[in-house]
């Protein structure tokens, strides 16, 4: 039942990779070595990055039998956690765009494409893990779990 959220979690772990290799990249170039919006963009997606792995380890704890609600419970919480974290990836990522030169703003929309792949997956997940519980997200909490 939970192999929906680990494929949705897996997928999005997969854009994240990409654009945590093509951002960082940009700090190896010359001429983006000190592009506007990465760094600030890289703070919040390094924890983003710790919440997909967090969660992804979840659901996988989960599909392999697992069933403590404690489980449960830190998949949706770093799930909600990603969610908003990805915000302020998403802004930095604008920033960088209108910062870079010409033959890198391409770079970074590819970025783009990766990120809003990566947040379209963690959607997924987030939707499965409602189907599959009965019970909501809400912001800032979670009902509590009482198990499947």
């Amino acid at each position: 039942m939970w192999q929906p959220v680990v494929t949705e979690l897996y997928n999005s772990l997969y854009s994240e990779q990409m654009v945590c290799s093509i951002s960082s990249e940009l700090f190896h170039i010359p001429e983006t070595t000190d592009l506007q919006g990465n760094a600030e963009m890289h703070a919040s997606l390094v924890p983003a990055s710790y919440h997909r792995v967090t969660a992804t380890g979840s659901a996988q704890r989960l599909l392999n039998g697992e069933s403590a609600p404690s489980i449960v419970e830190t998949l949706v919480a770093c799930i909600q956690n990603a969610e908003q974290l990805d915000r302020n990836v998403h802004s930095g990522l604008f920033v960088m765009r209108d910062a870079a030169p010409a033959s890198f703003k391409p770079v970074i929309e590819n970025i783009i494409l990766w990120q809003d792949y990566a947040e379209a997956h963690l959607q997924n997940a987030k939707q499965s893990t409602i189907q599959i519980t009965g019970m909501p997200f809400r912001l800032g909490h979670w009902i509590h779990y009482q198990g499947v």
